[in-house]
């Protein structure tokens, strides 16, 4: 008798017993963040399940430090692992306010606009922004989403994603917008390499003709790259012969904010 496709294979139901075992997981989570503390008994009450399938995911939450055990035995309460994520999150979201008084500074002092990214994929978005002092002023960049191998606050984020992770961020054509545009990945990751090293990213009319920026990475409380704080200007008040003044100046505003996100390093 011919066997039916995944039949005998036991992939499929393996599969969707995965899902189900992540779903309890978080399903167990949450049970144990609305009570403030939990044990076994009560999970599976909450869940319909046997106490054993808790045990064993109880087991995996505590061993990456999701949950952790109470003196109080077999209670169980939410980890430093759930207090770091959320720590993370909230370093993002407080961004913008940490962020608007250092990036008016700093625009004050270069006379160049300044800008705070994150990023989104292959693209970065602007949530900061601060309008330079200088006579001609460039364009609103906040809320804007630009692709990050095509600017200095991208090379920056870029720079610090592991090989695979960069590939599987940059899977699409290198799209060109101006001749300077890299639009192969060997060659950005050259660039990817020597912003690492030098701790700052420049953009030589990458992204627009006659526009230039230097980057300089903002870390959150764990030392990871977050976000990037950017100065652009036209490519006549800043050359590239100006790149490495205008990085010490963004080097040290972006270490402001660092440290006001918790980075102590």
């Amino acid at each position: 008798m011919a066997m039916r496709a995944g039949e005998g294979s036991g992939k499929p139901r393996e599969g969707a017993a995965a899902v189900q075992s992540v779903d309890r997981a978080l399903t167990a989570l949450e049970i144990v963040a609305k009570l403030g503390a939990a044990g076994v008994t009560e999970i599976a009450a909450e869940l319909g399940v046997h106490k054993s399938t808790v045990s064993r995911l109880i087991a995996v939450l505590e061993s990456r430090g999701y949950v952790e055990q109470l003196s109080e035995r077999g209670k169980y309460r939410l980890g430093f692992t759930v207090v770091r994520l959320a720590g993370s999150t909230s370093a993002h979201m407080d961004l913008p306010r940490q962020s608007q008084d250092v990036c008016e500074a700093l625009a004050a002092r270069v006379g160049e606009t300044t800008n705070i990214a994150i990023l989104d994929s292959d693209r970065i978005i602007n949530v900061a922004e601060a309008v330079g002092s200088a006579g001609i002023s460039l364009r609103t960049w906040i809320g804007q989403s630009c692709p990050a191998h095509a600017t200095s606050s991208g090379k920056v984020l870029l720079a610090e994603l592991p090989a695979p992770e960069l590939r599987t961020r940059l899977t699409r054509r290198l799209d060109s917008f101006a001749p300077n545009t890299i639009t192969d990945l060997p060659t950005l990751r050259t660039h990817l390499d020597q912003a690492h090293r030098q701790g700052w990213a420049a953009c030589e009319e990458e992204l627009e003709i006659g526009l230039n920026a230097v980057a300089a990475p903002i870390r959150d409380s764990e030392g990871r790259i977050i976000a990037a704080l950017s100065v652009s200007g036209p490519a006549y008040r800043l050359p590239p012969g100006r790149f490495a003044e205008i990085a010490h100046e963004a080097i040290d505003s972006a270490r402001v904010i660092s440290r006001r996100l918790g980075y102590a390093g």
